[in-house]
């Protein structure tokens, strides 16, 4: 725990120190948010030229340039629970009904809760529907509504 706080302690005054000599922290920005949760979302064929692309997120303190930085972190703040994984993958042998949702596809990675993530997720099944329709607003929306 010690050595977190130095690490933290060491990477502000690094960017401190940056903006005072350059007058730019855009060197130091992701490492202002080191401690806390940040992960990088990656959207395609979504439907939506509004949604498609890739957003980093951060949370604890909340940024980045993910279009709903807030609702996205609290969402996830809700959803993990001790002993729940909001990324798990559908478990092998799960029944899911033959419904497509559509192409749309997303790879979420980073570090959530102190874990690694790398997440991948499709509308191919009501199983990945469902489990794509819990990480809204992370995801977006797909359906006839406005995204995220």
């Amino acid at each position: 725990m010690l050595n977190r706080r130095l690490a933290v302690a060491a990477t502000a005054l690094a960017s401190a120190l940056t903006v005072a000599v350059t007058g730019t922290p855009d060197a130091f920005a992701e490492a202002r948010h080191a401690p806390g949760d940040h992960l990088t979302v990656t959207i395609a064929e979504s439907g939506s030229a509004a949604t498609e692309g890739t957003y980093d997120l951060y949370c604890h303190p909340s940024a980045g340039d993910h279009p709903r930085t807030e609702e996205a972190c609290a969402a996830l703040d809700k959803g993990t629970t001790w002993g729940k994984d909001p990324f798990a993958p559908v478990r092998p042998g799960t029944r899911c009904t033959m419904q497509y949702g559509g192409p749309a596809s997303a790879h979420v990675r980073g570090v959530w809760s102190g874990k690694r993530v790398d997440a991948h997720f499709n509308r191919e099944n009501g199983c990945e529907m469902r489990r794509w329709d819990a990480l809204v607003p992370l995801l977006p929306r797909t359906s006839g509504r406005a995204p995220y």
